[in-house]
């Protein structure tokens, strides 16, 4: 496979066209992610691998609307004129985008956490008329229930998300509902880009004793700056995102094998190439163990002060200790 890069004046951007062995005349399969961090990167390799596999006659033209609502719009609108065979949407906004500006052909949506109140189906159960997708509903429980016990005296969870990506809103309210249930105080800040990620974490450092982070692309494309406040100020941070935790020094991130799911949801763009209908393919939510990761960084437990319990380091799938990275 060789990569080129257009030009796409259309829209003012820069993206990759994948061609593979495909033909000139080849018809394109669009994919657009909403930013580039660890999880979306992985999700879109996993795509572009089982289409190369699946589908190499196809061509791929990749986009990045680099977190900007704007951007994905129009890149939404360049694959509509542009006349795509399939449009892909990694990350909430993208498909929305998507899905607002293409009605007559398929749009598939990847790791879109509750795509029904994102408004892209109406049920899990099935897709809509021209969409389907999959979906990463974090367990926001376990992963809370993992911070507490990585620091049982915890009082108060903090919790930072974007206010305009609804994935965020609505994995806000579950924490917020769990704090309520287990008697913890709820201390949230909300952002509306990335370069603010690090300020609102100092904006309430001082009332927190932990840091919950879910699925939000935002605050992920910003991870770095949070974890270099979270070990200055010692405060233990759980991810969704094991992704970004084998590399940034988060404590610990439990969550999807993104990469899997990449593949996951080019199966399913595969499927509808081959004739099937997006209304007969329910939103697939990965439920095997193998489709879960969990990363423990021992290195940040010692810089933050934080003693781990044996029995956890022995779920640890990836742990990462005396600069190593070790895979169970």
């Amino acid at each position: 496979m060789r990569r080129s890069l257009r030009l796409l004046a259309a829209v003012g951007l820069v993206g990759t066209l994948l061609f593979s062995c495909a033909p000139k005349s080849a018809k394109i399969i669009g994919v657009a992610k909403f930013v580039s961090h660890p999880a979306l990167d992985a999700i879109e390799k996993g795509i572009v691998d089982e289409l190369s596999a699946s589908k190499p006659d196809y061509k791929v033209d990749l986009q990045n609307a680099n977190a900007d609502m704007n951007t994905a719009a129009q890149i939404a609108q360049r694959f509509k004129q542009e006349k795509v065979a399939l449009a892909v949407g990694i990350a909430t906004p993208t498909a929305q985008a998507l899905a607002n500006q293409i009605k007559d052909r398929p749009v598939i949506y990847s790791a879109v956490t509750d795509p029904v109140s994102a408004g892209l189906v109406a049920s899990m159960d099935k897709g809509g008329a021209n969409i389907t997708g999959t979906s990463d509903m974090t367990p926001v429980r376990e992963q809370l229930d993992l911070l507490r016990s990585l620091k049982p005296d915890i009082k108060r969870v903090g919790n930072i998300y974007a206010s305009g990506e609804a994935n965020s809103v609505a994995l806000a309210a579950i924490v917020k509902s769990y704090c309520q249930e287990n008697g913890l105080d709820y201390v949230e800040s909300t952002i509306t880009n990335s370069s603010e990620a690090k300020q609102a974490l100092l904006s309430i450092v001082g009332r927190i004793d932990g840091l919950y982070l879910g699925n939000d692309n935002t605050v992920f494309s910003a991870l770095s700056g949070i974890a270099e406040v979270a070990l200055e100020k010692k405060i233990p941070v759980v991810t969704a995102d094991p992704s970004s935790a084998e590399t940034i020094p988060v404590l610990a991130a439990l969550g999807y094998d993104y990469y899997r799911m990449g593949v996951a949801t080019g199966k399913i763009v595969v499927r509808v190439l081959n004739g099937e209908k997006t209304a007969d393919i329910p939103a697939f939510l990965p439920k095997d163990s193998e489709d879960m990761t969990f990363v423990l960084n021992l290195d940040t437990a010692k810089r933050i002060g934080v003693s781990v319990d044996q029995s956890i380091v022995d779920r640890a799938k990836v742990l990462i200790s005396g600069g190593q990275l070790t895979r169970k």
